[in-house]
Formats: C-alpha cells, sequence, structure tokens
C-alpha cells in the first residue's frame, strides 16, 4: 500500500493476470483506486500528478508481466487510461462545483486563489497527459510503445476531463457575467427607487423647514409700534 492509500499490488497483479474481455473491469477498478485515492486529500494539482503517476506506473508494472498478446496488452492501457480519465472528470466536477458557490456569493474568479484555481483547471488535461508520459519513460522501454499508442488515441478523441475542464470553464465565466449584470441591475435599481423618492424626500424636508419657520415667528414678540413725532 503506498503513502497515497493506493494498493499498487493489487493493480499490478490486476494487469498481469487480466485478459481483454476483462477490460471494463479493469477500467472500474482503476477508476476507483484513482478516485480513492484523490478523495484522501487535498484536490491540489501536486497530489493529482502523485496519484496518476503511482496508477500509471502500477499499471505499466502488471501489463508488462501479462502474458496476453500486444494488442491486448494495449486494450487493457487503455482501460486504464479511461479509469483514470473518469475519476479526474469527477475532480472536475468538484472544482467546479466549489467555484460556483464562490461566484454565486459574489466572490471574483480573479481573486488569487480562485485565478489559480481557473488556471489549473484549464490545463488539468495537459497535467493528466503530462503525467502519464512522464511516468511511462521512467518504467523502461517495453510499455512505451503501448501507452504511446493510447496516449495518442485519447489526445485525438479528447478526453472527458479535458471535455469537462472546458465546459467547466465557460459555465463559470457565463454565471461570473449574469452575476455582474445581476449586482449592476441591483445597484441601478437602488439608485433609482432613490431617484424616485428623492422628490417626496425634499418635499419632507420642505415641511420640517415651514414648519420650524412657522414656529419660529409663533414665538417670536409682535414688533414694537413706531413713534410718530409730536407737533411743536
Amino acid at each position: 500500500m503506498s503513502k497515497l492509500g493506493i494498493d499498487q499490488d493489487a493493480l499490478i497483479d490486476l494487469f498481469s493476470q487480466a485478459s481483454a474481455k476483462q477490460g471494463e473491469a479493469v477500467r472500474k477498478a482503476v477508476s476507483d483506486a484513482t478516485l480513492k485515492a484523490l478523495q484522501g486529500r487535498e484536490l491540489t494539482m501536486k497530489n493529482i500528478k502523485a496519484v496518476v503517476k503511482t496508477i500509471t506506473e502500477a499499471a505499466s508494472a502488471g501489463a508488462a508481466k501479462n502474458i496476453a498478446p500486444p494488442m491486448d496488452v494495449e486494450a487493457l492501457l487503455g482501460k486504464a487510461l479511461a479509469g483514470m480519465d473518469a475519476a479526474l472528470l469527477q475532480a472536475v466536477e468538484a472544482n467546479r462545483k466549489a467555484l460556483e458557490q464562490f461566484v454565486a456569493q459574489g466572490v471574483s474568479l480573479q481573486e488569487k486563489g480562485l485565478k489559480t484555481a481557473m488556471a489549473d483547471l484549464e490545463k488539468m488535461e495537459d497535467t493528466f497527459y503530462a503525467t502519464v508520459s512522464k511516468a511511462v519513460e521512467g518504467g523502461g522501454e517495453q510499455m512505451q510503445g503501448p501507452w504511446t499508442q493510447v496516449l495518442d488515441a485519447m489526445k485525438i478523441k479528447g478526453s472527458a476531463t479535458g471535455g469537462g475542464a472546458s465546459a467547466a470553464v465557460q459555465k463559470l465565466m457565463a454565471d461570473t457575467q449574469s452575476a455582474v449584470r445581476a449586482s449592476r441591475a441591483s445597484g441601478m435599481k437602488a439608485a433609482q427607487a432613490l431617484v424616485d423618492s428623492y422628490t417626496a424626500l425634499v418635499s419632507g424636508v420642505l415641511i420640517g423647514m415651514s414648519q420650524g419657520l412657522q414656529g419660529q415667528a409663533a414665538a417670536a414678540p409682535p414688533p414694537a409700534a413706531a413713534k410718530r413725532p409730536r407737533a411743536k
């Protein structure tokens, strides 16, 4: 068991003994192992790369021991890649939901932490491919050919991770624009309400001023009568 919580020995045994007919079971096992490892720690890019690297290395080690025909081994590696892809799509969704909560509360995606999260989301697919490629390079030449084939095939088709990340970024940007428009609209409504009440406010002030003047007039003593000069 690795420090990431991944049973590498179990995965190695799985890939060393699996046949092409068991491809779906392999895909699910890889997806479950990847997702479980991701759920057991902070969802940072560093941890994501560490999990993908460990899963890829275990799959390579097991596939290298498999006596099945090369095409079957390649198919199994394709299922391994698909399993990791499915788990990473869940990671993308988790990021999207978390970011949506901040957007809904009016937090700008340009804030330092959220800006980094958006950048990581955008490059999730590239990180996935690069991590698998690097892990394969360190595992010997035997598996490099099959892995290259399945990676190239996925790059042409596009991964679920990449598609999900792209859709998430677009939606978050649209939600941000909607939030800005809603904020502006509420600001305009508030301003209009002030404008509408302005004349009433002025009338109230004027009434208060008038009452004050009347009070002052009532309290003031009557003016003294002017004295006429005496006739000489």
